[in-house]
C-alpha cells in the first residue's frame, strides 16, 4: 500500500496516532493511591487547552493573530466564523499538523509543538477529509488505524455497530456514499478512545437519521472535551460552553453561549 495514496488521507492519520504508547514507564501515585503513567501525572488537573497569543501565518498573511483563550476539560468550544476566518487553521495547529509562529499553546497539560508525541495519540480529529484509503474496505482502515494505536480489533466490531455499519464493512470506501463514509470516519476517529475530540463540520452529509446515530458518540452527551468547527451558529450554542468567534484570525469575541445575542452573531459574518 503506497502511504501517499490519499494526500491529506490515512497518511496524515498515521502522524495523529504517534508514537507516544511506545515511550511510557510506570510512574508515581496520587494521594489516592492510582497509579499514573508520564501523561496522567502531568495533566492531573490542568485545563484541556491554553493558548495566549497564539499566532500563525502563511507567508505574508495572517490566518491566526494573538489567540488567548482557556478550554477545561470537558468542555466543548464553538468555533465560528466566515470562510477564511482561521477555523481549520486553529484545528489543525491544535492537532500538531501546523506549527505556531509566535505566542503559547498547551493542549492536554503538554506544551506545543515540543510536546507533540505526547498529544497525538490522545487527539481524534475529524475534518473535511475522512483520513482513510479510498480503495480499502471500512473494515480494513480501522484494522490499520487499531494497528497504529495498539487497539484490540474487538473495538473496531463494536463502533461499526455503534455507527450501523457492521453489514457495509467489507465495501471499499470508494463506494459508499458521503454520509457512510462519514460513520466510518466517525469510528476512526474514536478508535483509540481520545481525550480531545476536534471536530470540523462534524455533522456534514449526515441526514437527520445518521446524525442522531453519531450524537452520542461525539455529540455534547458523549461528555469529550471537544472544540468543533460550525457553519451552524445556532447549533454550534446549544453544543457549546465557550464560543469564539473569528475573523481574518482574529477574535472577534470569546464567550459564554449566554452572552451572545443574534446581532453579535450577525455582525461577525458582516
Amino acid at each position: 500500500m503506497r502511504r501517499g495514496a490519499i494526500p491529506g488521507g490515512g497518511l496524515t492519520a498515521s502522524i495523529l496516532a504517534g508514537d507516544w504508547r511506545r515511550r511510557l514507564r510506570p510512574n508515581d501515585e496520587i494521594s489516592d493511591g492510582t497509579q499514573l503513567d508520564p501523561i496522567a501525572r502531568r495533566t492531573h488537573g490542568v485545563s484541556a487547552l491554553a493558548l495566549r497569543a497564539l499566532t500563525r501565518r502563511y507567508g505574508e498573511r495572517t490566518a491566526l493573530a494573538e489567540l488567548t483563550l482557556r478550554l477545561e476539560t470537558g468542555q466543548t468550544l464553538a468555533v465560528l466564523g466566515p470562510n477564511g476566518a482561521g477555523k481549520t487553521t486553529l484545528l489543525r495547529v491544535l492537532a500538531t499538523l501546523l506549527r505556531p509562529h509566535e505566542g503559547e499553546l498547551e493542549v492536554l497539560g503538554h506544551s506545543l509543538p515540543a510536546d507533540g508525541w505526547l498529544v497525538r495519540g490522545r487527539l481524534g480529529l475529524l475534518a473535511h477529509e475522512p483520513m482513510l484509503y479510498r480503495e480499502l474496505t471500512v473494515r480494513e482502515n480501522l484494522r490499520l488505524q487499531a494497528k497504529l494505536h495498539g487497539v484490540a480489533s474487538a473495538q473496531i466490531e463494536e463502533l461499526l455497530a455503534a455507527v450501523a455499519l457492521e453489514r457495509r464493512g467489507d465495501e471499499p470506501l470508494r463506494t459508499l456514499s458521503r454520509g457512510l463514509v462519514q460513520r466510518a470516519a466517525v469510528c476512526r476517529v474514536l478508535l483509540h478512545e481520545p481525550e480531545l475530540l476536534l471536530l470540523d463540520e462534524p455533522y456534514a452529509n449526515l441526514d437527520p437519521a445518521a446524525r442522531a446515530i453519531v450524537e452520542p458518540l461525539i455529540g455534547r452527551s458523549s461528555g469529550k472535551t471537544r472544540v468543533i468547527v460550525s457553519h451552524d451558529p445556532q447549533a454550534a450554542l446549544r453544543e457549546a460552553d465557550l464560543v469564539l468567534g473569528l475573523s481574518r484570525g482574529r477574535a472577534v469575541f470569546i464567550a459564554a453561549p449566554a452572552e451572545l445575542d443574534d446581532s453579535a452573531l450577525a455582525r461577525l459574518y458582516e
